[in-house]
């Protein structure tokens, strides 16, 4: 049977059996014009103009920058020194572990996973570089085999989620406790001291005025955006986080995209781990604790949804930046930390309650 479709009346001509002289000489006098329809005024006016948002622009992550730009905002006018150099070279560190570790979290988190051990892995592959270069390794050397502990652990919680179909939130808690375990066995709970100065300036020294660590965080987040945004690569892990069966269906390596999401994850938390031991100057065996809610809360606070394939680099960054501005300006204003915790708890409360509102609204047309 055939498909019927609504077309809008046109103007059209018919002819009619009226005698060519009968309205007048000409051709014309046998044709018959059927007026036009008439349509609304809102049709004849034509489509509305839609007004550009900031959210067109900037997309999901552009409510963290809102949130950024206005807590930027309030600590100038209410702190003189802010926008000092030390101020801000020490936020810059600060907030730099935490944003390389949020981008690995990200990458999870778009395949509706989640990764709880990266805290841990970092606190391992801090102390394990330290150890080494106590020891007497070389700088490099010992760098490569902290990060590649990292990810060996992102691998294994992989094939935990992908071969032994382990929830994420269960394969990664339990590497969590393992981690954290191995590393207080590795160090007797002790913090590791003596590591060369050389590997210090790795975290604490500056190009040009700008901290390594700043140059660090930038670039991964910087591949890290090219790798979702321009890389087919990029689309598997967005395709498997929205829906795995139809990825697999549309010839998606599901398993082995989620396995290198927990390899990455795990191998920036082994680079933060490092970084941190650099910036210390030792491994401390219970560093990182609880970094891996913050990596969380920096994802969703940056517009990444806990549900998949929704957020960016970009974004997580902007969450990580912007609990480290609070987190600076609660120490500048001598703010109680415990109310700092109450706000960062409110942010992602209003950003995942955002995040359903907006799902439903599409849900249902608008």
């Amino acid at each position: 049977m055939p498909k019927l479709v609504w077309r809008e009346p046109i103007e059209t001509t018919t002819i009619t059996n009226r005698p060519p002289g009968g309205e007048g000489p000409g051709p014309e006098a046998g044709l018959e014009t059927v007026p036009r329809a008439r349509l609304s005024p809102e049709a004849e006016a034509g489509p509305r103009r839609r007004v550009i948002t900031l959210g067109d622009i900037a997309g999901r992550e552009s409510g963290g920058l809102v949130v950024l730009l206005v807590a930027i905002g309030a600590l100038t006018l209410a702190s003189d020194e802010f926008l000092t150099g030390n101020n801000l070279s020490n936020l810059a560190r600060q907030v730099a572990i935490f944003g390389i570790i949020a981008v690995g979290q990200l990458l999870v988190i778009l395949t509706a996973g989640i990764d709880l051990s990266v805290g841990s892995i970092l606190g391992l592959s801090g102390a394990s570089t330290a150890q080494l270069l106590v020891a007497g390794m070389p700088i490099l050397p010992s760098i490569l085999l902290g990060v590649g502990i990292g990810t060996g652990l992102g691998i294994v919680n992989g094939l935990l989620v992908t071969k032994a179909l382990l929830p994420p939130f269960i394969a990664t808690l339990g590497m969590l406790g393992i981690a954290r375990g191995m590393v207080l066995l590795s160090t007797d709970a002790q913090t590791i001291q003596g590591v060369p100065e050389a590997f210090q300036t790795i975290a604490n020294g500056t190009i040009l005025g700008i901290p390594n660590l700043l140059i660090i965080a930038a670039a991964v987040t910087a591949v890290m955006w090219f790798v979702l945004t321009r890389t087919v690569f990029g689309r598997y892990i967005y395709a498997v986080g929205s829906n795995p069966e139809s990825a697999r269906l549309a010839g998606v390596p599901v398993r082995m995209v989620t396995i290198s999401v927990y390899m990455i994850s795990g191998l920036l938390a082994g680079l933060g781990g490092v970084l941190l031991a650099s910036r210390l100057g030792a491994g401390i065996p219970t560093a990182g604790t609880g970094f891996e809610l913050s990596a969380i809360a920096a994802c969703v606070i940056g517009g990444a949804s806990l549900f998949g394939a929704k957020g960016s680099a970009i974004g997580a960054a902007t969450g990580a930046l912007i609990m480290g501005v609070l987190n600076n300006g609660g120490n500048l204003l001598a703010i109680n930390a415990f109310y700092l915790q109450i706000a960062i708890g409110v942010l992602i409360l209003v950003a995942v309650g955002f995040d359903q509102l907006n799902s439903r609204r599409s849900a249902t047309g608008g």
